[in-house]
């Protein structure tokens, strides 16, 4: 059995369920924002801050944020391993998507804490 390192999880059923799962965590999410939006007409920076500034909030964006980044890694990965033919490209695009995507999180931390 052919073992790929770059895989997330190294077995295409878990990368398949990650995929799921965070899919429907961030159309949880999106759903949560919209349902916001149409409740909330006329929506003011103060109701914004107001929103998220509530820990549960941070954490519910944050925990989304991961479950886009996993999501954003098995899709890119995937598309890597199908269509990179050649390792040394296939790897230098796998750092590039790693580094995108950790530069990413670290963005997000410091938009949703302050930090």
């Amino acid at each position: 059995m052919v073992k790929s390192v770059t895989s997330l999880t190294r077995n295409g059923l878990r990368d398949w369920i990650v995929q799921r799962v965070s899919a429907v965590l961030i159309a949880i999410y999106v759903i949560f924002l919209v349902i916001y939006f149409l409740t909330h007409p006329g929506l003011e920076y103060a109701q914004w801050q107001t929103l998220f500034t509530c820990n549960a909030m941070r954490v519910f964006s944050l925990v989304v944020v991961i479950s886009l980044i996993l999501h954003t890694w098995v899709g890119m990965w995937t598309i890597g391993t199908d269509y990179l033919k050649p390792l040394a490209v296939r790897l230098i695009y796998d750092v590039i998507v790693a580094v995108a995507l950790l530069a990413f999180f670290i963005w997000a931390i410091q938009i949703l804490w302050g930090v």
